[in-house]
């Protein structure tokens, strides 16, 4: 796993009066066992991986509750496990990253929204929108309007979240309705406390089997005609049900102010940004207390109409704080507004971006026009001052700087064994000319930058095969495609390599094989060496697994296939060359095999600390460049871009352009010297072996080594 969560599981054993303490992704996993559910099951992707590793790791412990958890092979496999909810009366909830998690859930989730639910079924999904996001920028809202699903946008206070966690599974089985709840990047890793309740048992579990499978019943498959009833079961009763329960339970927040004719509705996830809006603009107090009535929407979809017709009742104008396009909340009070036949003015996306993440000075803004506008203009003094100085702090800044702050893209880990293949592939253009590259979701999508700048198309997670499957038949040269372990039996060997074999396409595959899903943790796959997972589905203790890439893609029907070391450039450069010129016209895959080095290094250095502890002998290696040696051209960087192997100023006062130089940093993977072995370049890179608590032979070489050394070196 990413990391280990020793400490979290403990916390997750707390009782009733106790204090937890954590993020805010720990608190959804212990309100899920004081809910009583019965299933859990996910997709790891940030920011919501904690969720599903912590029960990964709890597992011992949960199988005391009766709770099954269930590292799913993707969303889909992980959205069709609460089927089980539609006919038992069982609490469960699943997890993954949206937006790019619920397209590939989306079918399961139409089919299970249609029928509708018995049990609680929530599902949490890490909304990971804005500039801090790694995927494309859409909401989960579209997928709740689309499907009917209620959605949850918990305000980022640890004992809300929890409420609605507990709350969600009730709205979920007074409406028969599927729940999402959305978790903003900042909501997931937010630090606080609340007060924890026991855990409860379910009724039906692993530990107390359901007596019989409930009777049969059509009205509960996705299936025509009994679909055309429940479309108008999910507006006629479903709807009012939930809404009915939102209103009762107060799941939305009313927070009072004390400046008159104005409101604010606000999406939960935006309330602490919107709080310290309102502090910076002299609109809330130090404690974070509105000036301006607030409606907080801790749940979005539905919105309540009684609720809508209170906030606005009475007022000049409200001012409705939605984060990303379109705008669907805004467009729902409006339509609410109109229909009540208020005159109530409704403003949002004309005073605020219509798109990009609600930062305090963007939400600032927003405030300081609608109070001027429905306040007076001394309402919004305070605000307009504070603008003015960000706006002056900026200005000096970028003089200060010469410009704007340079961009840092993400890079591959210092060592990452996919950094060969990309060096290889590189020089193999430089003979074959420029390839069409599909790439893929994951570490590998890091190509894209520079020093390699690979990547015509990234389309979806494992979707890198299929993606070239129309250029294969226009392009001059074999297009390839690339893709991690991880993404392989995530979706690319349905969807990509099955469908080449039918086709009988003429492509190149690279897989790279690291040994885990790295992208979101290095979680385990089914092809982990030693996995759990790995012996669970051999029913064997350890080693010995045909469950390998290579054997099922034998056994799919794929009759080219190698499989290389990263490290060895020149091997790999051999392999693909081989596969773009080979007469064969069928898929070729070429199988990239390096341990992940970030795991490699979590494994490597406790065993090494603890050597150095004990003092015992210890070797770390390393790469140096030989300064007099460098040509000072730089194509080592250039071919590699590890940023451990930079520039330095020369130490020769006859010589003006920096030289090459390996910082500390350096992992050993010795890729560098590879890299110049393989294009040819200056032999300027040496190993070293930095030896610690050294053995008597160790000092006995050095000894010899020095004399050799200094007799042959001329005085």
């Amino acid at each position: 796993m990413e990391r280990s969560f020793q400490t979290e599981i403990q916390a997750l054993q707390l009782g009733a009066g106790q204090t937890f303490h954590g993020e805010g992704i720990l608190a959804v996993t212990k309100a899920l066992l004081q809910s009583g559910v019965t299933y859990v099951g996910g997709y790891q992707g940030s920011p919501v991986s904690h969720l599903l590793d912590v029960m990964v790791q709890a597992r011992e412990d949960l199988e005391q509750l009766g709770v099954h958890v269930e590292a799913c092979t993707n969303e889909s496999s992980a959205a069709a496990m609460l089927a089980a909810s539609i006919m038992y009366p069982v609490r469960g909830a699943v997890t993954w990253k949206s937006v790019v998690g619920t397209n590939v859930a989306s079918d399961a989730l139409s089919n299970l929204a249609s029928p509708g639910v018995r049990g609680g079924a929530l599902i949490v999904v890490g909304e990971d929108y804005g500039e801090g996001a790694s995927v494309i920028q859409e909401r989960t809202h579209a997928f709740a309007l689309k499907s009917t699903l209620w959605l949850l946008d918990p305000r980022p206070h640890l004992p809300t979240i929890v409420r609605m966690v507990e709350r969600g599974f009730e709205l979920s089985e007074a409406s028969n309705t599927p729940v999402l709840m959305e978790l903003r990047i900042r909501t997931c890793h937010l630090r606080g406390s609340f007060v924890a309740s026991d855990n409860k048992a379910p009724a039906i579990s692993s530990r107390a089997l359901a007596q019989q499978p409930p009777a049969f019943d059509y009205d509960k498959l996705a299936h025509p005609p009994a679909t055309f009833r429940h479309e108008k079961l999910k507006y006629e009763q479903r709807m009012p049900a939930a809404q009915r329960f939102i209103e009762k339970a107060a799941l939305n927040e009313w927070m009072p102010g004390d400046v008159r004719g104005i409101a604010l509705i606000v999406q939960g996830g935006l309330y602490n940004t919107v709080v310290r809006a309102m502090q910076q603009v002299g609109l809330a107090d130090a404690e974070g207390r509105p000036r301006i009535d607030m409606l907080v929407l801790n749940v979005v979809y539905p919105l309540v109409p009684a609720e809508i017709e209170r906030a606005c009742a009475g007022r000049a104008a409200v001012l409705v704080i939605e984060e990303g396009q379109p705008e669907f909340i805004e467009k729902d009070v409006a339509t609410l507004v109109h229909r009540a036949g208020s005159p109530v003015r409704v403003h949002g996306k004309d005073l605020l971006a219509m798109a990009g993440e609600y930062t305090v000075e963007v939400v600032a803004r927003g405030l300081v026009q609608f109070v001027e506008r429905h306040a007076g203009a001394d309402a919004g003094r305070a605000g307009t001052a504070w603008l003015d100085t960000v706006s002056d702090l900026r200005r000096r800044a970028s003089e200060a700087l010469g410009g704007a702050v340079p961009q840092r893209p993400p890079n591959f880990c210092t060592g990452c064994p996919e950094r060969p293949v990309y060096a290889a592939l590189k020089l193999v253009e430089r003979e074959v000319g420029p390839l069409h590259i599909s790439a893929d979701i994951g570490c590998h999508s890091f190509a894209s930058f520079e020093p390699f700048s690979f990547g015509h198309s990234i389309l979806g997670y494992g979707m890198s095969l299929a993606s070239s499957a129309a250029v294969k038949n226009f392009s001059a040269k074999r297009p390839v495609a690339i893709m991690g372990d991880g993404g392989f039996w995530h979706n690319g060997l349905l969807s990509g390599v099955t469908s080449a074999l039918l086709n009988r396409g003429d492509g190149v595959l690279v897989i790279m094989k690291n040994g885990y899903t790295s992208a979101t943790g290095t979680q385990e796959t089914i092809s982990t060496p030693t996995s759990a997972s790995r012996r669970v589905a051999e029913g064997t203790s350890a080693t010995g697994s045909e469950l390998t890439i290579e054997s099922t893609l034998k056994g799919m029907g794929v009759r080219w296939l190698k499989t290389v070391h990263n490290y060895r450039v020149s091997k790999v450069r051999e392999a693909l060359r081989e596969a773009l010129t080979t007469p064969f016209g069928g898929l070729k895959v070429i199988i990239a095999e390096g341990e992940c080095q970030l795991e490699r290094q979590r494994r490597l250095r406790p065993l090494r600390a603890e050597r150095l502890k004990q003092g015992l002998r210890t070797v770390r290696t390393r790469y140096g460049v030989d300064e007099d040696t460098c040509t000072g051209d730089h194509s080592c960087i250039r071919l590699s871009g590890c940023p451990t192997l930079t520039v330095k100023d020369t130490t020769d006062p006859l010589r003006t352009q920096p030289v090459a130089h390996v910082t500390n940093g350096c992992v050993g993977c010795g890729l560098c010297g590879e890299v110049a072995d393989a294009a040819v370049l200056c032999p300027s890179f040496h190993r070293i072996d930095i030896v610690t608590h050294p053995s008597w032979w160790d000092r006995l070489l050095d000894r010899i080594n020095r004399v050799v050394i200094g007799a042959l070196q001329p005085a």
